[in-house]
């Protein structure tokens, strides 16, 4: 029989409340608030508790304090990611941001969701991966859904919501966000 935990790493749905991602969570909380802390000039501690937190970081990486997430290991960020103040990553599965991503504040990638049942709501939920390909631009308050693919260079603009996979090479607005403009 599976954990919750292996439930929730294949997509299935699973229990929220499972003790085990009960305590990894509260372990990834622990050092996001350590993170918020930290001043702008303990750069070399905050790239220290970002690898400790994440799956992997490669060099370069730079993210703003206000930065929360709910296990951290699932998040893998290539060279040179950038996140603005206030991003929110839910990483209940795979988060990829590729070389050059860079995500405006507010940004929120929901990599899980509840239950539609209202009775089985409350502590049921499942897992979409989320990857953002090498040098996307996510503006001020985007949502990305669980599942979603951006192709590379694409950009999004503010305060869309992308419930579908981008395509490469364009920008995209609105919610539900939809290409407007192509960009090669």
């Amino acid at each position: 029989m599976k954990t919750e935990r292996e439930k929730m790493l294949s997509g299935e749905l699973y229990c929220f409340n499972d003790p085990e991602l009960l305590k990894q969570r509260y372990d990834a909380r622990l050092l996001c608030e350590e993170f918020n802390k930290l001043s702008i000039t303990q750069q070399d501690q905050k790239v220290q508790l970002l690898k400790k937190l994440f799956g992997s970081v490669k060099e370069g990486i730079a993210i703003e304090p206000g930065f929360y997430c709910d296990y951290g290991f699932n998040i893998h960020c290539g060279k040179n990611v950038s996140m603005n103040f206030n991003c929110l990553i839910l990483d209940s599965l795979i988060v990829t941001l590729e070389d050059g991503v860079m995500l405006g504040p507010g940004v929120h990638l929901i990599g899980d969701t509840h239950s539609t049942d209202p009775l089985t709501r409350p502590h049921l939920g499942r897992s979409g991966e989320i990857t953002i390909k090498k040098n996307c631009w996510l503006g001020a308050g985007v949502t990305v859904m669980p599942g979603v693919t951006i192709g590379e260079g694409t950009t999004v603009g503010a305060n869309s919501v992308v419930t579908k996979d981008l395509p490469p090479n364009v920008v995209a607005v609105g919610s539900p966000a939809r290409v407007i403009k192509k960009l090669k």
